[in-house]
């Protein structure tokens, strides 16, 4: 996985990476910073909000959020809203950063193909690129098939996505 660090200029850090959850609010909620993948070239810099977890969620979770309490929800079918993807196993009554442009990893399900559009599923929390009549991530496609970086994860372009339970 990526190792991320922030690069926001004029950004002072704090005590909460990217990649780490916490039960206490480090930073304000709806925060969005910029960072880069130290680890290699493969993610390069993405945009990350700081947001309130859910129950279940798992590093890669994609989930829609508030933007007027910071909340969040485990990404099902006919969701509406903004798209983020989970930095950490960031759950009910704790915070954390998910990344909402960039190159990403996110939960797929089986057969998950490289170069297609994303869809929200019954599977909370999870994507795919089976054709869901209105539930498609606007702002989202598929950056590698299902297994990359690693089981039940694979790459995804992003771009403030977000579902509007519509028909484009």
């Amino acid at each position: 996985m990526a190792t991320w660090k922030r690069i926001e200029p004029g950004y002072i850090g704090g005590a909460q990476a990217i990649d780490a959850t916490s039960t206490t609010a480090n930073f304000p909620l709806g925060l969005t910073v910029k960072a880069k993948d130290l680890a290699s070239t493969d993610y390069g810099v993405g945009e990350f909000i700081y947001l309130k977890g859910v129950a279940s969620t798992a590093v890669g979770s994609v989930v829609t959020f508030n933007r007027d309490d910071h909340s969040t929800a485990l990404l099902a079918a006919d969701a509406k809203g903004p798209v983020a993807v989970a930095m950490s196993a960031n759950v009910a009554s704790q915070y954390g950063w998910y990344q909402i442009r960039g190159k990403a990893v996110a939960k797929v399900l089986a057969s998950f193909a490289d170069n297609a559009d994303c869809y929200a599923t019954s599977t909370a929390g999870s994507i795919d690129d089976a054709v869901v009549a209105g539930d498609v991530i606007v702002g989202a496609k598929s950056a590698s098939a299902i297994g990359t970086p690693s089981s039940g994860l694979a790459e995804v372009e992003i771009d403030n996505p977000f579902v509007f339970d519509g028909v484009i």
